[in-house]
């Protein structure tokens, strides 16, 4: 392990934070909490408790895996395209470092970053909501996993986009509406019968879930069931990474 080349490219990844800390960090816990105040506040008030919790309590869960899973996929998909598009990409892949070495690097301060941010919207929640947290280990399990995950699928599309608009389309097309549909605002039991069958369909309900869980005790699906589709999640972006490497796709050309 070229544990050299791995400091390296996770320092220049997490200076990239600091330097940028304005849209790194601040923006997004500004942006959560006026989803606090709008919905927990304004709105939750007028909503009554959901699963035993008031409303305001409810959503953070969802909050937090909606900027976990938004800014793990930005932090590392622009990660890797930028050494794309400046072309220093082949002075990386020409160096005594392997491809489990650059992902480890990558991923790494991606994931350290969304993780680092959720921590900040939980403590920044509990200023306008009371909170819980029935189990915390779970709770850092489920936001360490979801972070690598997502870093891992960023990876994925920084490599595929051959411009910046293409880094957005995923996240802003995909990502972000399944997030919301995925039970951030809501319960999925509160749902016609139909339609929970539908939302079962969408692979986010079973990430806020799981995530949810760990705070209230309270989940829309089992928490074997959400372990086991982060898992299947994980695993299969980690298959993709290595085809690309293994390949050479959009690397080598």
């Amino acid at each position: 392990m070229n544990l050299h080349g791995v400091r390296a490219i996770y320092g220049f990844e997490m200076a990239r934070t600091r330097r940028t800390l304005m849209q790194s960090i601040v923006s997004p816990v500004v942006s959560t909490s006026l989803y606090f105040i709008v919905f927990g506040a304004a709105i939750g008030s007028r909503i009554p408790q959901v699963g035993g919790v008031s409303y305001g309590a409810f959503i953070v869960p969802g909050l937090i895996m909606l900027s976990l899973l938004t800014q793990s996929i930005s932090n590392a998909s622009f990660g890797i395209f930028f050494p794309r598009f400046t072309g220093t990409i082949y002075e990386i892949l020409s160096a005594p470092i392997s491809a489990i070495e650059i992902v480890l690097s990558y991923v790494g301060a991606a994931a350290t970053k969304s993780i680092v941010l959720g921590l900040i919207i939980l403590a920044t929640a509990g200023l306008f909501v009371p909170l819980r947290v029935e189990h915390p280990v779970w709770m850092l399990v489920f936001l360490v996993l979801t972070a690598v995950t997502f870093s891992l699928v960023g990876f994925i599309i920084g490599i595929w986009a051959d411009n910046f608009e293409k880094l957005q389309v995923v996240p802003l097309l995909i990502i972000t509406p399944l997030t919301f549909l995925g039970g951030s605002f809501y319960s999925i039991d509160m749902l016609p019968p139909v339609w929970q069958t539908v939302a079962l369909f969408n692979p986010v309900v079973y990430l806020i879930s799981g995530f949810r869980w760990s705070f209230y005790g309270h989940a829309d699906v089992s928490l074997a069931f959400s372990l086991g589709m982060t898992g299947l999640f994980l695993a299969a972006s980690l298959a993709v990474v290595a085809w690309i490497f293994k390949t050479g796709y959009r690397l080598k050309a």
